[in-house]
C-alpha cells in the first residue's frame, strides 16, 4: 500500500500548484524590484544632488523608496508561516491602497511628460488628466471589494478580489498606459519628418521600450484578471500578475523620469524638436567647439565688440543677433570679429540641422542626471575649457524665417 508523502507535509510547505507558482513569482518580483533599486542608486543620487525640485524629481524619490517598501511588507505577510488569518484579516487591504496610490504616482509622471513632449499642449493635458482621475476613482472604490483568500494557517496572507468585476482596478490603468504609449509613439512617427531616425534609434532616444513594457505588463495582468479561471475560493491565480505588474510600472517609469533631457521642470525638452527645419522666432543654438588639438582657439564671444542685428540694433553682451535682412548686411554681421571657423550663416545652419550635425554624436543618451550635470540639453555638447578658450558663439534669431518650398 503507497502512502502520500505530501499529506505528512505541514501546510506552509504542501502547498497547491497555483499558491506555489505564485509565490514562485513573487519571489521574482522581489528580485526585480531590489535589483532596480541597486543599479538606479548611483544616478538616484546624482539626480538627488541637483539644485532644482520640480515635480518630476519629487515624485521620483517618493517612487524610488515607496515601492520597495511596500512590497517587503507584503513579502513577510506572503512568506511568514507565524502571520495568522486574524492578523491577515487587518492587514489584507494594505497592498490593495498602497499599490493604487503608486500607480497614480506612476501615472501623474505620465501625464506630465506626455504633455511636455507635445510642447504643453492643453488639450493632452486635460484629457490625461482626466483620465488621472478616472483612474484613481475606480482603484479607490474595487479596493474596497478585496477579500482575504482562505489559504491554510502558515501559507500565507493574501488579497483577492471578491467578484470578476474587481479586475476593473488593473483595467483602468492599463487604459491609461495603452493611450500614453500610443501618445508616445505617435509622436516619436511625427519628429521623423524633421529628423529621420532607425527604428532602433527612435526606440531608444524617446523611452518607447519603456512605455511598451509598462503597458505589456499591464495587459498581461488584466488578461489574469478576466480570462485565467481560479479552481475555487482559496486560489489565487488571478493575483499571480499583480505585483510583478506594479514593480515593473514603477520601475519604467523611473527610467522615463531619468532619460529626461535637460532640466526635468515642466516635464522637460523632447529630444525630436532639438532639430527643427525652420527657425523658429527667439530660438538660441550654442554652438561650442573648445579648444581641439592642432587648432587655433578663435576669440571669445565677450571679445567681439558691439554685434550688429540686420534691424540696427546693437548689442555688447557677446550675442551674435542675425536678423532677415540682405546677404551682403548678414556677412557684416556674422564677419565682425569673427573669422570663418567660428561664423555660420543661415543657410549654413539650415543645412546642418537637415543633416542633424548638431551634437548628434553620442549624445542621445544624455539625460539631466546621466553624467550628473544639471540642466544640460539634449544636442547641446559642453566642453571645458582650458583657461579662458573658446566658449561658443551664441546666436539668437531674432525673426521667423521659414525655409519651406525654399529650392
Amino acid at each position: 500500500m503507497s502512502v502520500d508523502i505530501s499529506a505528512l507535509l505541514p501546510p506552509y510547505l504542501n502547498l497547491p500548484p497555483h499558491l506555489s507558482a505564485h509565490k514562485y513569482f513573487f519571489v521574482c518580483t522581489l528580485t526585480v524590484a531590489a535589483w532596480d533599486t541597486l543599479v538606479l542608486s548611483p544616478r538616484s543620487w546624482r539626480l538627488m544632488k541637483t539644485k532644482e525640485w520640480p515635480v518630476l524629481k519629487i515624485v521620483f524619490q517618493v517612487l524610488r523608496y515607496l515601492m520597495p517598501i511596500e512590497f517587503t511588507i507584503v513579502a513577510v505577510a506572503f512568506f511568514d508561516t507565524k502571520f495568522t488569518r486574524e492578523m491577515c484579516n487587518k492587514f489584507y487591504l494594505f497592498e490593495p491602497i498602497c499599490t493604487m496610490i503608486l500607480i497614480a504616482l506612476c501615472s501623474s509622471v505620465h501625464v506630465i511628460r506626455i504633455h511636455a513632449i507635445y510642447d504643453k499642449s492643453r488639450p493632452i493635458l486635460a484629457g490625461l488628466a482626466a483620465l488621472l482621475l478616472v483612474q484613481i476613482a475606480v482603484m479607490s472604490v474595487s479596493s474596497a471589494f478585496y477579500r482575504v483568500i482562505p489559504l491554510l494557517e502558515g501559507q500565507g496572507c493574501i488579497a483577492g478580489p471578491t467578484s470578476n468585476w474587481v479586475g476593473i482596478y488593473w483595467a483602468a490603468p492599463t487604459v491609461f498606459y495603452t493611450i500614453t504609449f500610443a501618445l508616445a509613439l505617435n509622436r516619436s512617427i511625427q519628429s521623423l519628418k524633421t529628423k529621420p531616425l532607425s527604428p532602433w534609434k527612435l526606440m531608444l532616444r524617446d523611452g518607447l521600450n519603456l512605455y511598451a513594457a509598462i503597458w505589456i505588463v499591464n495587459m498581461v495582468n488584466v488578461f489574469f484578471w478576466f480570462i485565467v479561471k481560479p479552481t475555487g475560493e482559496n486560489d489565487s491565480i488571478k493575483t499571480t500578475v499583480t505585483s510583478m505588474a506594479a514593480v515593473l510600472t514603477t520601475t519604467m517609469t523611473l527610467r522615463i523620469i531619468l532619460s529626461v533631457r535637460g532640466s526635468l521642470a515642466e516635464g522637460g525638452s523632447y529630444a525630436g524638436s532639438s532639430v527643427s527645419s525652420s527657425a523658429r522666432a527667439a530660438s538660441t543654438h550654442v554652438l561650442s567647439s573648445g579648444g581641439r588639438a592642432g587648432l587655433p582657439n578663435p576669440p571669445h564671444p565677450s571679445s567681439f565688440g558691439p554685434t550688429h542685428s540686420s534691424n540696427g540694433t546693437q548689442s555688447n553682451n557677446g550675442v551674435l543677433n542675425i536678423g532677415g535682412g540682405g546677404a551682403a548686411e548678414r556677412k557684416a554681421s556674422l564677419s565682425h570679429g569673427l573669422g570663418r571657423d567660428g561664423a555660420y550663416t543661415l543657410d549654413e545652419m539650415r543645412d546642418k540641422a537637415s543633416k542633424a550635425e548638431w551634437a548628434e554624436n553620442g549624445s542621445d543618451g544624455r539625460s539631466s542626471v546621466l553624467e550628473g550635470k544639471e540642466g544640460e540639453a539634449y544636442g547641446v555638447i559642453s566642453t571645458p575649457a582650458a583657461g579662458r578658450g573658446y566658449e561658443g558663439v551664441k546666436v539668437t534669431i531674432d525673426r521667423e524665417v521659414d525655409y519651406h518650398g525654399r529650392k
